[in-house]
């Protein structure tokens, strides 16, 4: 099952019951700002994910994933590729 977007696996996120977010993929905008750039872009083109990109990865999404802060080291990128597999 598709989480997100950009890959984050909702069900892993520790602000998921705080904030009762139910994820990307089921709301207009996220818990933490007006408009997330990586949703608004993947929706544009009507992809379920950015794995469905011929732009996958773009810089956009490895901006995201490797962020000093927020990001993942990659493994939201690596969890498209695996949506992408199932999702074919």
């Amino acid at each position: 099952m598709i989480e997100s977007r950009c890959g984050i696996l909702c069900s892993e996120c520790k602000y998921r019951e705080q904030v009762n977010c139910k994820g990307c993929v089921h709301i207009d905008k996220p818990f933490w700002g007006k408009s997330c750039p990586i949703k608004s872009c993947c929706e544009s083109k009507e992809f379920l994910h950015c794995g469905k990109c011929s732009d996958f990865p773009c810089d956009l999404l490895n901006q995201f994933s490797y962020d000093k802060k927020q990001g993942d080291d990659g493994k939201r990128i690596e969890q498209c590729k695996k949506w992408d597999c199932i999702c074919k």
